[in-house]
């Protein structure tokens, strides 16, 4: 089993608080005159901040979808999705050709001599068995070739890496025969 939403109000929590602290202290420079530029560029501040305003606060106007618990269960019968609050499904082994996890790595630039560590976006890749497969699991349709994979469904996992050592295990127990492992797609470009 792999708890997908355990993180998230961590990460909610700190992105808000970011955002909020932008947000409050450009529209607190641009009312008190403390933006060099003229009345201009405080306008432009202070919109800017008003927009980060606005970023904090969606955390808290979506708090019940970030943080419901959502979990993948790889299991006897097949593989699982359970979100309660969202769009679960279930899938026998035998309706499945294969399985991989993809990755794809963020590098990232140096700013001042400081790297951060690397992000990764991992996903779980389905591939049906039979073409059936579409029509027995309309549930499943949001994944359908989402996000470049080939007659396939594709689960967002989020960019934690410890979850690919209990998939892994889960299929090698399971369903070795049809686990593709994991499979590199590259990186995405990011600053730091």
């Amino acid at each position: 089993m792999v708890d997908v939403g355990a993180g998230s109000k961590g990460k909610a929590v700190a992105g808000g608080v970011v955002a909020g602290a932008l947000g409050l202290i450009s529209v607190f420079s641009a009312l008190t005159g403390q933006v060099e530029g003229g009345g201009a560029t405080a306008a432009v501040v202070g919109v800017l901040g008003v927009v980060f305003i606005a970023i904090a606060l969606l955390p808290v106007l979506t708090w019940r979808k970030i943080t419901r618990p959502r979990k993948l269960v790889i299991e006897q019968p097949g593989i699982r999705w359970d979100d309660p609050a969202g769009r679960s499904w279930a899938v026998a082994w035998s309706e499945l050709a294969a399985v991989a996890v993809s990755r794809t790595v963020q590098r990232r630039f140096r700013l001042d001599d400081y790297l951060m560590p690397r992000k990764v976006m991992l996903r779980l890749d389905l591939f049906p068995a039979d073409p059936g497969f579409r029509a027995r699991h309309p549930e499943m349709e949001h994944l359908w070739e989402f996000h470049r994979v080939v007659n396939g469904y594709r689960l967002p996992l989020g960019s934690v890496r410890k979850h690919i050592e209990p998939i892994e295990q889960g299929m090698r127990t399971h369903r070795p025969n049809i686990y593709l492992g994991v499979r590199d797609e590259g990186f995405m470009i990011g600053l730091v």
